[in-house]
């Protein structure tokens, strides 16, 4: 009995070990979750555009879209997607910063798309920042007046590059305080906290920015539970609000569109001054 019970033993170490290996191997998988095929384009959702292409620091070509506001912009806003999919999955909400005066911004993480490359928290920053240089140099915006926005993982590429380059307002969506917290939540029979190797660390970049920070979170997020998103908000420094809202992870903005939208438009209004 006992050599069965020690062999039982060993066998289960056995088969954890390699769920372990498994999942260190496959993590980036599980964070990056691209596709390539384009669903749409603004032209179907009523916004005429202008494809992009952008070259980063390491020679890779981004794919995106240049979508000015309708009339007088008051801004622009700079738009960093999810995790999974392409920007052809955000023109709803695109539609709806549109529809707030602004002029947007959104492009294709590297190995995203139509973009170039493989896709890693180094290379996203890479990504970022030539999405920055892009609208300052390139479009000649005033940094005061671009907005950045990052929803769930593109809180990461957000808040990394508003601390490096003030913008007039954030505006950070579903994210999370970083990475081994959301797979810790997901995966708790794992040792996630020793086997990531991405961090995303929103938590403790929040606290480097200056510019004024609304927060939007669900608490019938699934993905990314309320509470992490709140605790990026308890790290940032003020000026800072939070909004919270209804729905799921992925439709949020469209379950509480009118307090969405109206608190955001508040908070341009008294925010962004920069000339567009």
């Amino acid at each position: 009995m006992r050599r069965m019970m020690l062999t039982a033993a060993i066998g289960l170490i056995v088969v954890y070990g390699a769920i372990v290996g498994l999942a260190f191997s496959f993590q980036d998988q599980l964070l990056f979750q691209p596709s390539s095929r384009l669903l749409a384009t603004p032209d179907d959702a009523g916004m005429p555009y202008e494809t992009v292409h952008l070259d980063t620091d390491d020679g890779e070509t981004l794919h995106g879209w240049w979508i000015p506001a309708p009339n007088v912009s008051r801004g622009t806003l700079l738009f960093f997607h999810g995790n999974a999919g392409n920007i052809s999955g955000r023109l709803e909400s695109v539609q709806q910063f549109h529809r707030l005066g602004l002029n947007v911004l959104i492009v294709d993480y590297r190995g995203y798309g139509q973009s170039t490359g493989s896709p890693s928290e180094e290379g996203l920053y890479k990504d970022a920042d030539a999405c920055w240089r892009y609208l300052v140099e390139q479009q000649q915006i005033a940094p005061e007046s671009i907005v950045v926005f990052g929803r769930s993982m593109g809180g990461g590429p957000a808040t990394w590059l508003a601390a490096r380059h003030p913008p007039g307002a954030v505006i950070l969506e579903s994210v999370f305080t970083n990475v081994p917290d959301v797979g810790a939540h997901h995966y708790s029979f794992l040792p996630v906290r020793a086997l990531a190797t991405n961090q995303f660390d929103n938590e403790a970049r929040v606290a480097e920015i200056d510019a004024p920070k609304l927060f939007i979170h669900s608490r019938g997020d699934r993905v990314v539970p309320f509470d992490l998103g709140r605790q990026v908000y308890e790290a940032a420094a003020e000026p800072k609000q939070f909004l919270e809202i209804e729905g799921g992870h992925n439709d949020g903005f469209l379950v509480s569109a009118d307090r969405y939208l109206q608190t955001i438009d508040d908070f341009l209004s008294k925010h962004l001054t920069g000339e567009s």
